[in-house]
């Protein structure tokens, strides 16, 4: 029989053995009066127990490079997005890389009291040493920055019920080394606004309190754009830019009481600790309850190296779905903004366009996107929801999951991937 120390087991088994031992002292107290010597020893078995599930037990996961160690099986472990993510990246596709944190870190930090557990922070800083070597730049670097997206990814689909952070890693310092690395000043500081607004909200918690009070971030922003007369934020200047991230970070000071955070690291954790957390709001709770997610689940994060759709002309993003979900008919459905990032498509800032537009907009990218429709259908035998990314004109693809559909267009979607040999 192998050793604690070479055991795999996972920490919801760890658990359930405390607790059988624990109610072993309980009865055999009750009965002998041996309190003392039965619960000393005790101990000594549990702390065995504990130290050696954290040093066997693998927290992080890493995708990148055009392979990963997960893989589409391990939802419940990587959740559908880091488990999807993994995936494409083993099958070839453009991912850009990153890592996934685990469900059950996220049972985990519930367990601990809302705090991450030892020995986190170092497997943290390893996987983004990895990214680093992958994108050819460095977290926090004054010069060639990385950022990273931060985001949730239960092993059940819940679209729009946690939170999510983009941008993450500017400051002062590592802006005006995006700006003139990029060329783009501009960029660089819609960039910056966007990361501090996000910050400001999903973890320093800077939201409107009350249900008719409107979100700070966007009032300050609207009377910015009244200001400068100006109707859409991609209009905004880049001088008007600087002035909304003095704004921003001057209204957390004010209405939060603290400075908006400036280590990357501490930013991090941070947007972890933040990702966590949402997993137990009202409207993850809600979710959960109508459609029958267990809370133990958890939810993983997925820390991903930033890929920019707001860079300008040739740069875009986009959600689709491989096939019409509401008729199941077989064409490319979707939407997609030039010069954008991902959650201006799903917050009705602007105006999509209709993704078949995309090939007279970016055609490299949208031929390449096509292909990708047609490998992904194939390797999943189902219709896919995808979310994808262009960065001056290179296409990188961010998500897909196993897209929803309604009752008619489930039923046309199966006759007719049978007529194509995709599903038996």
């Amino acid at each position: 029989m192998p050793s604690l120390a070479k055991s795999r087991s996972k920490p919801t088994k760890i658990s359930k053995l405390k607790k059988a031992v624990k109610g072993l002292v309980s009865k055999v107290s009750h009965k002998n009066g041996h309190k003392n010597g039965v619960r000393a020893a005790a101990k000594v078995v549990l702390k065995k127990i504990a130290p050696s599930a954290g040093k066997t037990t693998k927290r992080v996961y890493f995708f990148g490079g055009a392979k990963a160690e997960g893989n589409k099986e391990m939802k419940n472990l990587l959740g559908g997005k880091g488990a999807n993510l993994a995936e494409m990246a083993n099958i070839g596709l453009p991912v850009p890389p990153g890592f996934t944190i685990t469900t059950e870190v996220c049972t985990e930090f519930y367990d601990n009291g809302k705090k991450l557990p030892k020995g986190l922070d170092a497997d943290m800083r390893g996987m983004v040493a990895r990214m680093e070597k992958l994108v050819g730049a460095k977290f926090g670097d004054p010069v060639n920055p990385l950022l990273v997206s931060v985001r949730s990814g239960a092993r059940a689909s819940m679209p729009g019920m946690m939170d999510t952070i983009l941008n993450l890693g500017l400051n002062d310092v590592t802006v005006a080394g995006l700006a003139k690395k990029s060329g783009n000043e501009r960029f660089a500081f819609d960039s910056y606004r966007r990361f501090i607004a996000m910050y400001g909200d999903v973890v320093l918690g800077l939201k409107p309190e009350k249900k008719e009070d409107h979100d700070p971030f966007d009032e300050i922003l609207a009377h910015k754009k009244k200001v400068e007369g100006v109707k859409v934020d991609s209009d905004l200047s880049a001088q008007a830019l600087k002035e909304l991230v003095v704004e921003f970070k001057s209204e957390i000071k004010k209405r939060v009481g603290v400075d908006f955070p400036t280590d990357p690291y501490a930013q991090l954790e941070g947007a972890i600790k933040a990702v966590f957390q949402s997993w137990q709001n009202d409207r993850a709770n809600l979710y959960r309850r109508l459609n029958n997610i267990p809370a133990e689940w958890g939810t993983a994060v997925n820390i991903q190296a930033m890929v920019f759709g707001n860079k300008g002309a040739d740069s875009a993003t986009g959600v689709c779905f491989t096939r019409d979900p509401a008729s199941g008919e077989n064409v490319f459905y979707g939407e997609f903004l030039v010069n954008a990032q991902g959650e201006d498509v799903v917050a009705g800032i602007r105006t999509p366009q209709k993704i078949e537009e995309l090939g007279k907009v970016l055609p490299v990218a949208y031929k390449q996107l096509l292909e990708i429709r047609k490998k992904l259908e194939k390797h999943y035998k189902d219709m896919q929801d995808i979310e994808f990314t262009i960065e001056n004109t290179k296409l990188y693809m961010l998500q897909c999951r196993s897209g929803k559909r309604t009752g008619f267009a489930g039923v046309r979607i199966a006759v007719e991937m049978v007529e194509e040999k995709l599903i038996p």
